[in-house]
């Protein structure tokens, strides 16, 4: 199949686009830096001509609540109205666990207002929930920090390798749309300071990690289990450890 990869070249994109490829499918990374702009719409109903899925894995630039808002609608309508018109099939978009359960997130909100786009346009879709990835450990902890001191939540989270969560992509986009959501995540559930104060630890970086009710994850309070998934969720088989273990 011929697989249109939106934010190709990214984290997650880069990996999808590979597995793709090495599956036999076309698997074409679109970006702006190849000529594709979701946000003018530039090159995107180019670059879905005979496409048969699209995939979107973009992420916006600014993360200020307008700014992010402002990406992933005027991308998500751009995208969904072109691949209307082109035809194609399969609609697959990578979001998070947790979208609707924290309104205080200006982020959160966006990745609501994408997935609202998504499901009434029509299309045949598969939206996909992940959980926060590995990688991102060292943007928490920095986002966090105030006098050397990392400041952050106790509510729960459940961690997820991105190279999982491309093979789930990767894996949803070649196969039928479940016209729905699919959660994901990886296989323990830690607290947010315990994850991060665990990955500091092991990296033998100094900084001491608070856990601290009031502490704002990317702005919000994180109180509960709003970022573990749901029962019936997929959970991958990457642990924490085994993440470290590799030299990450």
């Amino acid at each position: 199949m011929r697989i249109v990869v939106i934010g190709g070249t990214g984290l997650i994109g880069s990996q999808v686009v590979k597995r793709l490829g090495e599956h036999g499918h076309d698997a074409v990374p679109a970006s702006p830096n190849s000529g594709v702009n979701t946000l003018t719409g530039e090159g995107v109903e180019e670059v879905l001509k005979g496409a048969d899925v699209l995939v979107d894995v973009s992420n916006s630039p600014s993360f200020a609540d307008d700014d992010v808002m402002n990406f992933f609608t005027t991308a998500t309508t751009n995208l969904t109205k072109a691949a209307a018109g082109a035809g194609v099939g399969h609609y697959v978009a990578l979001s998070i666990v947790g979208t609707d359960e924290l309104p205080e997130s200006g982020y959160l909100r966006a990745k609501v207002a994408q997935e609202k786009l998504i499901r009434e346009s029509g299309l045949t879709y598969s939206i996909i929930r992940a959980t926060q990835f590995f990688e991102f450990v060292g943007a928490i902890a920095n986002s966090a920090e105030v006098d050397g001191v990392v400041h952050l939540p106790h509510g729960g989270v459940q961690p997820v390798a991105a190279s999982d969560v491309a093979a789930v992509v990767a894996r949803t986009a070649a196969t039928e749309p479940v016209n729905g959501v699919l959660e994901i995540g990886g296989p323990e559930e830690f607290t947010m300071d315990g994850w991060i104060r665990t990955v500091l630890k092991q990296r033998k970086d100094p900084r001491e990690v608070v856990g601290d009710p009031q502490a704002k994850y990317f702005g919000t309070l994180l109180t509960g289990k709003q970022l573990v998934p749901n029962a019936g969720a997929q959970l991958q088989a990457t642990s924490l450890q085994d993440w470290l273990a590799a030299g990450n």
